[in-house]
């Protein structure tokens, strides 16, 4: 099974964008994103941004990544 895990471009420089995950900034690669522009949400999967969401379709993702890992022994919050 592959995750991929939503997350808000804050820039982007060239084809690299820079993208926030719960706090975290990371590096996501944007060639299979063409379109995408800071402050859009895009959904990440080994480091690519593989397609674009809406707001409200990568809150409720996250909301229930949140959910399944509350289940979980020792866990201590979002991906």
């Amino acid at each position: 099974m592959c995750l991929a895990i939503p997350g808000r471009l804050v820039r982007i420089e060239g084809d690299v964008g820079f993208a926030e995950f719960g706090g975290a900034e990371r590096r996501v690669g944007l060639m299979l994103v063409p379109g995408a522009r800071a402050g859009d949400w895009v959904l990440v999967h080994a480091g690519y941004a593989i397609q674009t969401l809406d707001e409200a379709e990568a809150l409720e993702s996250l909301r229930l990544f949140e959910e399944l890992l509350a289940d979980e022994p020792g866990a201590t919050g979002a991906p």
